[in-house]
C-alpha cells in the first residue's frame, strides 16, 4: 500500500484535501503538511517528520506530492527519499495538481512507491489540457 503526503507552501495542501472531500470523498491514504511563515523551515521539518511517521505506518512506501521543485517542501522530502535509512521508501513528485491528488487513489494499492510515482505521472499528464472551441457542422440526424 502506498500512502501520500501533500507538501506545500502555505495552506494549499489542506485546501486540496478539503476540495477532494467535496468531489471524491475522504482520502484516508493522504496526509498533508504545510510550510507557514509562523512555523518556518524548522517547524516544517518537524511537521513533515510527524506526518511521514503517520503515513509510513503499515505502508509499503510514501509518495510525497510537492507544489514546487526545489522549494523547502521538496528539499525536505528529498532528504528522506534519498536517505538509505528511510523506511518505507519515499518518492517525491513536484507539480501537485487536483487531478493528481484524486488519481492517487489509483496507485494506493501498489507495493513499489517508485512504480506508483511513475504511474501517477502517466495518469496525470493527460489532464493538462488547453481549452479550444469545438467546431463541427450541425448534424441533420435526430
Amino acid at each position: 500500500m502506498i500512502n501520500v503526503i501533500i507538501a506545500t507552501h502555505g495552506p494549499l495542501a489542506n485546501a486540496f484535501l478539503e476540495s477532494a472531500s467535496m468531489v471524491y470523498g475522504e482520502l484516508p491514504h493522504v496526509f498533508s503538511v504545510t510550510l507557514s511563515e509562523q512555523a518556518g523551515i524548522d517547524g516544517f521539518k518537524r511537521d513533515f517528520a510527524g506526518q511521514l511517521a503517520l503515513a509510513s505506518e503499515h505502508a509499503d512506501g510514501v509518495l510525497v506530492l510537492c507544489d514546487l521543485q526545489s522549494g523547502t517542501p521538496w528539499n525536505v522530502a528529498c532528504q528522506y527519499a534519498f536517505s538509505p535509512h528511510t523506511t518505507p521508501p519515499v518518492a517525491v513528485l513536484a507539480g501537485v495538481s487536483f487531478p493528481m491528488l484524486l488519481q492517487s487513489e489509483e496507485i494506493n494499492h501498489f507495493n513499489d512507491v517508485h512504480i506508483a510515482a511513475d504511474r501517477l505521472l502517466a495518469l496525470t499528464l493527460p489532464t493538462l489540457v488547453k481549452a479550444v472551441p469545438v467546431i463541427s457542422d450541425p448534424s441533420d440526424d435526430f
